[in-house]
């Protein structure tokens, strides 16, 4: 059975949502799995051990709906990046896997051994995944170069080629009763509190929000909005009682959303490259797009309150066969 370093990505949250189902997949078909995490702490703590903690290169996020590119490039340490990668020992291992992680990435570059990428972005660069109208060359660069890979396996909202397969959802998310309480359950990152209390309370008072925020530490109250610092369990919670999930366009709470049965609007993250792809591959779909949350975009919201229709989507469990098909082409092909 082979040695595995499995590399995620740990800004955010989606990456390491998926971790907690890869990795007791992998610990079963393997003798031994490293976990390397990179980036800034996120809102979800892994159950496994970590071997490798590094800084890595993050995205931090702004309050305005974009990335905070000046508090990003601030906490980019070039010199501690370098010696993370050449510090790291990629070559005793069978096997890297690499969820959109940098560090091992470039190490695995850096000494020519394989690493296969097992990630959202990989479907996302596939050819044959929708683009936005506008395509960015510069921001498909940096996602095609951050964490270069020899190999590519990708999850993505459909099914586009035949590495890419329907998104991991969480065991805890499979369990789950869904119902409708009459909520909304809003989680916009990129946002301040009180730009998303303005706005929703100015679009509906009569709607009731619950409004997730990583910009705030304690709950509150605004009339029918509340906000609510981000835990998992509670995020996860709301989203099973809501009525619908207004959301930026990454992919793991779009495709939880659309998995439970909910109504979906997002809004992608300014001078983001993967959410403006995420965003057309919504909107094929069905799912209303809005730009920001100025007034223009109100009234697409407001019909989408009243009017929104669920997009039906077939998620079936085949994360062990995914895992079966990578191990068997990446493991052939290092021989």
């Amino acid at each position: 059975m082979p040695r595995i370093l499995y590399a995620i990505q740990g800004t955010g949250n989606g990456h390491l949502s998926r971790a907690l189902d890869i990795v007791p997949l992998l610990q079963a078909r393997a003798s031994q799995v490293d976990l390397l995490v990179s980036g800034p702490p996120a809102d979800i703590q892994l159950p496994f051990p970590v071997r490798y903690r590094c800084h890595g290169m993050g995205f931090i996020f702004g309050k305005k709906g974009g990335i905070n590119f000046v508090k990003t490039f601030w906490q980019l340490n070039s010199a501690a990046f370098l010696r993370e990668m050449r510090m790291l020992p990629v070559e005793s291992y069978d096997l890297v896997i690499n969820d959109f992680e940098p560090v091992s990435a470039w190490a695995c570059r850096l000494r020519n051994v394989p690493c296969v990428a097992l990630s959202h972005q990989s479907a996302v660069l596939s050819a044959a995944a929708p683009r936005p109208k506008n395509e960015d060359m510069v921001g498909r660069a940096v996602l095609r170069h951050y964490a270069p890979a020899s190999q590519h396996f990708g999850f993505h909202f459909q099914r586009y080629d035949a590495h890419t397969t329907t998104p991991v959802i969480r065991q805890q998310v499979r369990h789950l009763a869904p119902q409708n309480d009459g909520h909304y359950t809003v989680y916009l990152p990129a946002f301040d509190e009180e730009t998303l209390v303005s706005r929703l309370r100015y679009l509906s008072r009569t709607v009731r929000w619950e409004v997730f925020s990583k910009h705030s530490t304690q709950e509150s109250e605004h009339g029918n909005v509340r906000v609510r610092p981000v835990s998992g369990a509670a995020f996860t919670s709301s989203l099973a009682r809501s009525a619908g999930v207004l959301c930026g366009a990454g992919f793991e709470t779009p495709a939880e959303a659309l998995y439970l049965g909910k109504k979906l609007l997002v809004v992608p993250m300014r001078n983001q490259y993967e959410q403006a792809c995420n965003a057309a591959a919504l909107a094929g779909m069905g799912v209303p797009v809005i730009k920001n949350l100025k007034d223009k975009s109100l009234g697409v919201l407001d019909e989408w309150l009243q009017n929104g229709a669920v997009v039906p989507v077939d998620y079936p469990d085949e994360t062990g066969e995914v895992l079966d098909k990578l191990l068997a082409e990446s493991l052939v092909a290092a021989v």
